[in-house]
């Protein structure tokens, strides 16, 4: 563990947590699942902090009222963080609420080394999210968490075998599909806070593209829009997904289109001058991607209109 200039913790290794906190070395180096009664009167350093491994925390509480992207709500029952290597996470004030943690779970990368998962946690949206996008569980949901942490727990504090590693990298894998599937639960009830973040892109979209800020800064990006709605790309991309079935780039190129279709019926500028205005570099660009999405070139679909 070292201390940075940028006011935050840095752990290293698994056992530079346990030692930090005041527990007993990890059983093994590469993996640990720490239980309320184990955190139960331990140290806790302040401040925030960057983990190189993963770490997968459920709380029991999530102080009531919870953060859902721009909005709160309440939910008591408890739900899933997540945090990959090398985020900040934690609180720069004395409100962290990590004594609330029933189950903490750290994965360091080299863990999941030869497996498949170690491919596929990198895909998993919900470990880029914020702290305020945690995922909230009901209670069947909870118990179903629950009992797969329970299984790593014991695989853990048994005997070590050739087949310990396999069997706690296919209950991690199930816990993430577990978590999958209830994320997308959480943007359906969520319905409401969708629909506002939808209204918002749409009118970002429309504002950047009206004011023809594509041909001084070019064309909106995912990241563009997750910094201005204060969530991150993936989140942002998933939810998204759930409710229109695209992602923030297919609604980004959809406006896109849709202004290059306006201009191209609408005014008498050129391919090339189109294409600068919409933000690409070379006219060629523009062409290839206008027939990839229309289905026709930009002088095919102009010359309906003439």
């Amino acid at each position: 563990m070292k201390k940075e200039d940028r006011n935050h913790l840095d752990f290293e290794s698994i056992t530079a947590v346990h030692r930090a906190f005041g527990l007993p070395a990890p059983k093994h180096p590469l993996i640990s699942l720490l239980n309320a009664q184990d955190l139960k009167g331990s140290s806790r350093p302040s401040g925030c902090h960057v983990l190189n491994f993963y770490k997968i925390s459920f709380k029991t509480a999530l102080s009531g009222k919870v953060r859902y992207g721009q909005g709160f709500y309440d939910f008591d029952e408890g739900g899933l963080l997540f945090a990959s290597p090398n985020q900040v996470i934690g609180s720069d004030g004395d409100g962290d609420t990590e004594d609330l943690s029933f189950y903490t779970m750290l994965i360091h990368p080299n863990f999941l080394h030869g497996f498949p998962l170690a491919r596929k946690v990198k895909q998993c949206g919900f470990f880029s999210y914020a702290t305020n996008e945690a995922l909230h569980l009901s209670e069947s949901e909870k118990t179903i968490i629950l009992s797969v942490f329970d299984i790593i727990e014991q695989e853990l504090n048994s005997r070590v075998d050739e087949f310990s590693q396999e069997v706690v990298i296919s209950q991690i894998e199930l816990l993430l599909n577990y978590a999958n599937r209830f994320y997308k639960r959480q943007f359906i009830t969520r319905k409401i806070a969708s629909n506002n973040m939808l209204e918002r892109v749409e009118a970002l979209l429309d504002d950047y593209f009206y004011n023809e800020k594509t041909a001084s800064q070019g064309i909106p990006t995912v990241q563009f829009l997750s910094d201005h709605l204060n969530v991150s790309s993936s989140y942002l991309s998933d939810m998204l997904r759930a409710l229109t079935g695209m992602n923030a780039q297919q609604h980004i190129h959809n406006k896109l289109i849709e202004k290059a279709k306006e201009k191209l019926a609408l005014t008498s500028l050129t391919i090339g001058e189109i294409a600068f205005d919409l933000g690409f570099e070379h006219p060629q660009s523009f062409s290839r991607f206008f027939k990839l999405k229309a289905k026709a070139s930009p002088l095919e679909f102009r010359q309906m209109f003439n």
